[in-house]
């Protein structure tokens, strides 16, 4: 491997360095601090959809993977941080093969470039040189304490950035924030290494080739990958893989060879050091939660292709480490040799950890073996953050996700008003017909059902429009299963739509009621005169569209956040759209990882409970640009005692030992 790669420095970081030589140090401009992303706003949704849908026509057919593997040079095989690096912070940035690692420490997040107050706590902590934590072992009951150190690798584990991929969503949602974290460093360098996610590749990799593989920097880090999947060699042995599963989930061919040609190394460093080769694969999805809640209704779902890649590897992984889901979870084998890690939990909105009472559990996982030659394997859930009771407390906020605040998803009535308008006019249409059917005490679920049926029939705009609403509401049902896709998804159409004949016939009776139409045909209708022409204003029914606008925004929001609720409660369904609708920003999360010189991988989870929603500049001394400004914000902590994975002779290379054993001080 070539370890001369040319870096391109930051205009930030020798623009500081030239100021603070010449004169008074001038601050940088403040980065704008933007909400989480509005996934229901319209407007977005159109954009978003827009997107997806070219990416998925022409990304495929256009994989960025395979431009560069024929692009970068087929002898670079991995990394090598077994040695430290000599780094001027310029063009210079190789191995110091006189100075070899006994440890080392890397961060990893996943999931992030969502709002500001998300991503900027998560980013300003990475930023932080150390610190210490304090937690009960389980198993002693004692209170212990353990110093960790800033990452000298950063790891992000995919979809950098939200809602989709631009060099300006890249600008504003993740450089912003990390810039503000850690605008340049000073002496040894932080390294950054990126794995694409979904996101990243709706602009079929552009942006994300530019700002990672293209040897510039990030922030205070240093970015180094040519390509979008990467190796790093790691002391005693351990290896740390980056895989790029693009848009459909798979991994292709050249990639795989890449990986596999990596055994070799792994061979030669076991016959030199005496230890097997540990590795560490970081996925952008968790293939493990997805085959075990979709694998038996989607063929699409499968660990396959994943464990195609293991089987290379010659079943070395000892931890898997996935983002895409936007919380912590973590599963563990039986035997203790393998972790199954979720750590997405970077800045974008939090996911559910709970499953609904009717779901598919995820307490118990059973990796099948792929060619029938070893033992399915068992894995049990260890801890998820946050607890599944507040999970599922956190899920009714979807009775009130417009009005939320903060949440910029409030226009979504707007969709529904005007659906609700529009399917109804027919109905306000009547206002001046003296029709006894607009009377309160006649209205029931079989005459509002009535009335719908006969506008609808009536009427070929409200017969397209109801046909419309049926199959708009069928398609974005849950489409992993069908016979939910196909029950729920008209049961959700038909109740907007008598929701929409409800309140359009009460409202045209009070209407009729307060005007007095019962006794005068032309109360509150006026007569206007302009260019010659004599125009006839119905206030009456001008003040009824008004209100079932009203009618169609509250009560559309209402039943689109109950049956998003029912959905993810009670069946297990809509994880994704019942939470990206209240875009909860608390319950962030992050990984510290830290290989020792006996060669035993610590594991910390660290966590936020709640991210601070006011931020003040500093003004002294050194560090994150902005510090928190809101007493009710809460510190990262660990989410659970560290996970210790000890070098050992197993099919592994390890296992997991004492949770009292005693790592030694960073």
């Amino acid at each position: 491997m070539s370890h001369n790669e040319q870096a391109v420095p930051t205009a930030g970081l020798h623009t500081q360095e030239k100021s603070s030589a010449k004169g008074p140090h001038i601050a940088p401009p403040l980065a704008k601090q933007l909400p989480m992303v509005g996934w229901y706003d319209p407007r977005q949704l159109a954009k978003t959809g827009i997107e997806v849908a070219i990416s998925t026509i022409f990304g495929r057919h256009s994989d960025q993977r395979l431009v560069e593997a024929m692009a970068s040079d087929e002898d670079e095989k991995f990394y090598d941080y077994t040695y430290e690096y000599l780094d001027d912070g310029h063009a210079v940035c190789e191995p110091d093969e006189t100075k070899p690692r006994t440890s080392i420490w890397i961060d990893y997040v996943g999931d992030v470039g969502d709002g500001w107050n998300s991503t900027y706590a998560i980013a300003s902590h990475l930023a932080e040189l150390g610190r210490t934590f304090t937690y009960t072992d389980p198993r002693t009951g004692t209170e212990r304490s353990d110093e960790t150190v800033r990452g000298e690798v950063l790891i992000f584990g995919g979809d950098e950035v939200y809602p989709t991929a631009s060099r300006e969503v890249y600008n504003l949602r993740l450089m912003g924030p990390y810039e503000t974290a850690m605008r340049y460093t000073h002496g040894s360098h932080p390294h950054v290494f990126a794995i694409p996610g979904n996101h990243d590749w709706y602009d079929s990799l552009v942006a994300f080739t530019r700002l990672f593989t293209s040897h510039r920097w990030f922030a205070g880090w240093r970015t180094r990958q040519s390509r979008s999947y990467f190796a790093l060699k790691l002391p005693h042995n351990w290896w740390l893989l980056g895989t790029d599963v693009q848009l459909g989930s798979d991994i292709d061919g050249p990639q795989v060879a890449y990986f596999a040609r990596l055994s070799e190394e792994m061979e030669a460093e076991t016959k030199r050091t005496g230890k097997h080769a540990s590795v560490i694969l970081c996925h952008a999805e968790p293939h493990w939660i997805n085959a075990a809640v979709y694998g038996a209704e989607d063929s699409n779902y499968s660990e396959s292709n994943l464990k195609l890649l293991e089987k290379r590897l010659g079943h070395n992984v000892a931890v898997f480490i996935a983002g895409d889901l936007h919380h912590y979870r973590r599963h563990e084998s039986l035997d203790q040799s393998c972790q199954k890690i979720i750590a997405g939990g970077g800045g974008a909105f939090l996911h559910p950890t709970h499953e609904g009472l009717r779901g598919k559990s995820l307490d118990v996982l059973i990796e099948k073996s792929l060619d029938g030659q070893m033992n399915d394997r068992t894995f049990k859930l260890k801890a998820c953050y946050p607890p599944k009771a507040e999970s599922r407390k956190l899920c009714w906020r979807n009775l009130i996700f417009p009005y939320l605040k903060g949440n910029a998803s409030w226009s979504f009535g707007l969709v529904t008003a005007a659906l609700y308008l529009l399917t109804t006019l027919s109905v306000v249409s009547r206002i001046n017909d003296n029709d006894r059917h607009f009377q309160l005490e006649t209205y029931n679920l079989w005459s509002i059902a009535s009335t719908a049926l006969f506008s609808t029939l009536d009427s070929t705009v409200t017969s397209v429009l109801v046909v419309a609403i049926l199959l708009g509401f069928l398609f974005f049902t849950d489409t992993h299963s069908r016979w939910y896709r196909s029950i729920m998804g008209p049961l959700h159409g038909l109740a907007h739509i008598i929701a929409a004949f409800a309140v359009a016939l009460i409202v045209v009776t009070f209407v009729i009621i307060i005007s007095g139409r019962a006794h005068s045909e032309q109360a509150w209708v006026s007569s206007l005169r302009w260019g010659g022409y004599r125009f006839m204003l119905d206030w009456g029914m001008l003040v009824a569209a008004l209100l079932i606008l009203l009618g169609g925004y509250v009560f559309g929001s209402l039943i689109m956040g109950l049956y998003l609720l029912i959905s993810m409660n009670l069946f297990g369904r809509h994880a994704n759209e019942a939470f990206s609708s209240i875009s909860v920003e608390d319950w962030k999360n992050t990984l510290r990882l830290h290989i020792d010189e006996e060669g035993t991988l610590t594991i910390y989870p660290i966590g936020i409970r709640r991210v601070p929603r006011k931020w003040k500049r500093r003004t002294s001394g050194t560090g994150p640009e902005m510090l928190p400004d809101d007493p009710q914000a809460t510190p990262p902590e660990l989410i659970e005692a560290p996970v210790v994975m000890q070098k050992a002779i197993t099919p592994t290379g390890v296992e997991e030992v004492s949770r009292s054993y005693k790592p030694p001080a960073a």
